[in-house]
């Protein structure tokens, strides 16, 4: 490569609340010609980036059409109750849904969470997102249920969460263009499920043959002393030795007495 040319870069986008950290510091650690370009996108944009070519994988939130595109779930968050400090609820360690019976439960129009029926009362407006909902639990106009993620991405000190049971959980995946599984792809693969960089599915690392031929060159070598006696051939005649040279028989034969 030329000091002229670019490694193409690796385009992921991730929604809020996701860390992908981790990932990113194994990724430049494998792949470091190849600059992995991060963009946070709002939850409910990432799948038409994904299908539009915009990126080439993302860290989403489920569902995601899987006629279209493929997805390896990643882990379930814990839903949990954003709440004033001075709450009624934060005096327990789980609240149900119940408890929330006679607040207001903010339901912005980015939630991603898939309820079958919200718990509490509604709001008259929805907030249009989560971090609008947010001010509103801080002003004290209501509460608001998120993926813990969410929860601790928009921390503040006069507010607090507590875990809501039985609840909606929202689930992380790791999701691309099924049409566009590429080499890059199946190393984004293997980095987010835990595999070692020498794992038959990880990066492809150079052969190991490579270091044969050095190998080989000592071999003829070790034979070829294997194949000389033990203190060589010369030498041997010496007297008591096992290789010298036969005595001769006595010469001539005995005489007859006359």
């Amino acid at each position: 490569m030329t000091g002229s040319e670019v490694s193409p870069s690796f385009r992921l986008v991730y929604v809020p609340g996701v860390m992908p950290d981790k990932w990113v510091r194994i990724w430049n650690e494998r792949l470091p010609d190849v600059p992995l370009v991060l963009t946070q996108v709002p939850a409910g944009t990432a799948q038409g980036l994904l299908l539009g070519g915009d990126a080439d994988a993302g860290l989403v939130r489920l569902p995601v059409d899987r006629t279209v595109l493929s997805a390896i779930p990643l882990y379930t968050e814990q839903t949990v109750v954003v709440v004033p400090k001075d709450h009624l609820v934060t005096a327990v360690d789980t609240v149900s849904p119940e408890d929330l019976a006679d607040d207001i439960v903010l339901h912005p129009l980015d939630d991603v969470l898939a309820w079958e029926s919200l718990p509490g009362r509604p709001a008259l407006e929805r907030p249009a997102t989560t971090a609008d909902a947010i001010e509103l639990v801080a002003a004290g106009i209501g509460v608001l249920v998120v993926p813990l993620s969410l929860a601790r991405l928009h921390h503040r000190k006069d507010l607090t969460h507590r875990p809501l049971e039985p609840a909606p959980g929202s689930s992380v995946a790791l999701s691309w263009p099924e049409a566009a599984t590429t080499d890059r792809v199946e190393d984004l693969i293997g980095i987010v499920r835990g595999r070692t960089v020498n794992s038959t599915r990880g990066r492809r690392q150079q052969p190991a043959q490579e270091k044969k031929p050095a190998q080989e060159k000592k071999r003829p070598e070790r034979t070829a002393r294997r194949q000389q006696p033990a203190g060589g051939s010369a030498g041997r005649g010496r007297r008591g030795g096992t290789g010298g040279t036969p005595k001769s028989p006595r010469r001539g034969k005995p005489r007859r007495g006359s």
